[in-house]
């Protein structure tokens, strides 16, 4: 069975190494098999939560049986993963007479953190090996940036070696047996193959009902801090990417207080958060210093806990299309779920068969559902955190009999 996967994100000194040790702590307490990753953690404040040097290596942490941890290393992820593709190569290296390079020759180049992120959760995301694995991920625009890959790869991918291409395959022994040698052709089919294999493997895993993200944030302080959190939370949802909940690390609390120790000192900023998400708003207490591993379990309320480690992830939202051709609007509407998205910071271009979508720093290129292929856009509106796109169709595309 599939572990489930948190991904703890949020912006850089809000805390998120910390509560991403605290959720995999909490949850190796109630008995599951957890593994935490160190994925951004340049400074290694894990390590000092955890009180162990975390290698790229599954490592036991001595003070919870249950819970394991290691640090993403993108060099030898890097190099892990072309020593694959070298292996692929081989024939076609040899074809060409080129030698290959040595594992040892191989540097992580710029962009390698992402492309070793996405390697660890395949592996991971798979493995039986625990219940439940917790990532200390990037910061939300970088983490998305890499989530998104997989799709903007196989984009490329079909794009440039469309699969209407390989019924040329049957001519390729002929071509071949005269030429006396493979055909080049021929590799890149199968490296096309073998790299959509890949990245569907990465997708299931990023879809499964288990895998969620937690969004960390310190108190906002003002309007201007709440709108860039949901700039955050419209990037995840325009590429579908499963928020479970919005985490207010370091809370001011009354400790005075006898009967309810943890009272919120400024509530009006909570509640006009959980006002505005759309996914549950949790609360920690800020401890008045810099936790350490003792701290880890002080982090939480027993409803928290619960929270963090019970709760299935949220679904990303379907995109649907409404067939509105037999009202007097004679359109197709999409309805694309938006929450946290302002009408100011929306870019919409129609490119051929695709919509290019933007939310602030944010950018996605769907390909159109067929039926809208064959209609102009005729209108667009923000609402109530829904993106709806009008189509109309278009009567040189569109049969007669429905036009």
């Amino acid at each position: 069975m599939a572990p489930r996967l948190v991904l703890v994100s949020g912006a850089g000194g809000a805390g998120r190494s910390t509560l991403a040790a605290a959720t995999a702590a909490l949850a190796a307490e109630s008995g599951e098999r957890v593994l935490l990753v160190a994925a951004d953690d340049p400074h290694r404040s894990v390590d000092g939560l955890l009180g162990h040097r975390l290698g790229p290596e599954p490592l036991r942490i001595a003070f919870e049986p249950g819970l394991f941890a290691l640090r993403l290393d993108e060099q030898t992820a890097f190099r892990a993963a072309g020593v694959r593709l070298l292996e692929r190569a081989k024939g076609l290296f040899d074809l060409l007479g080129v030698e290959p390079l040595e594992p040892e020759e191989l540097t992580a180049l710029p962009g390698a953190s992402h492309l070793a992120l996405l390697d660890l959760l395949r592996s991971y995301g798979r493995s039986d090996s625990f219940d439940l694995v917790v990532v200390d991920a990037p910061p939300v625009a970088q983490l998305v940036a890499a989530l998104a890959l997989p799709e903007q790869l196989d984009a490329y991918l079909a794009r440039l070696l469309p699969d209407e291409r390989q019924a040329a395959r049957a001519l390729r022994p002929v071509l071949a047996g005269l030429a006396g040698v493979p055909m080049p052709s021929q590799w890149l089919f199968e490296a096309r193959a073998w790299a959509s294999a890949e990245l569907a493997d990465i997708r299931a895993v990023l879809r499964a009902p288990g895998t969620g993200i937690r969004l960390v944030t310190a108190p906002p302080a003002g309007p201007r801090a709440r709108a860039e959190l949901l700039r955050a939370r419209a990037g995840l949802a325009l590429h579908q990417l499963p928020l479970e909940s919005l985490l207010v690390n370091r809370v001011p609390v009354d400790r005075t207080s006898v009967d309810r120790p943890s009272v919120d000192r400024d509530s009006g900023e909570l509640d006009l958060l959980r006002a505005a998400w759309d996914v549950p708003v949790h609360s920690v207490p800020d401890l008045g210093r810099e936790p350490e591993r003792v701290d880890l379990g002080e982090l939480a309320e027993p409803a928290a806990l619960v929270t963090w480690t019970d709760t299935p992830a949220r679904a990303a939202a379907d995109w649907r299309v409404e067939d509105r051709l037999g009202t007097p609007e004679r359109v197709l509407v999409w309805h694309i779920p938006l929450p946290g998205g302002e009408r100011g910071d929306l870019e919409l271009v129609r490119r051929g068969d695709e919509l290019t979508l933007g939310v602030g720093c944010y950018r996605r290129a769907v390909l159109l559902p067929s039926a809208l292929r064959r209609c102009t856009v005729a209108g667009a509106a923000l609402r109530d955190g829904v993106l709806t796109v009008r189509f109309a169709p278009d009567p040189s595309l569109w049969p007669a009999s429905l036009g």
